[in-house]
């Protein structure tokens, strides 16, 4: 499973979390910026992706619909990049299980950097 960032983030995460993420994406490169949140969670669903987002919709569509895709939610609201780069960063092993996982689990949520 590949992270795909929503559009609300900055499509410069992908170069800067390319070394430890190499299949991320942003939603810019699928020409999927200004999409529905269901035309997003299909395309997600259909590519083997993980939206990582601050859209609580996504979450209402896991509980609803279930996984695929799973979903990492930053709790933090609008983060500078550089911030959420580091918060990332911070959960890479985490989020690594989180999407090699077969855990039932299809919602991760990000809250704080860890130390």
């Amino acid at each position: 499973m590949k992270l795909l960032f929503d559009q609300n983030i900055s499509f410069r995460v992908v170069r800067k979390l390319h070394d430890i993420f190499p299949e991320c994406a942003h939603l810019s490169a699928f020409d999927l910026i200004n999409s529905t949140d269901i035309v997003i969670w299909n395309y997600a669903k259909e590519n083997n992706y993980c939206i990582v987002t601050f859209d609580y919709d996504f979450v209402d569509f896991s509980i609803l619909k279930g996984s695929p895709p799973k979903i990492i939610i930053i709790k933090k609201g609008n983060l500078k990049t550089e911030v959420l780069i580091s918060l990332i960063r911070s959960y890479e092993d985490q989020i690594s299980n989180f999407l090699h996982s077969d855990s039932e689990t299809s919602i991760l949520e990000l809250t704080h950097i860890m130390l």
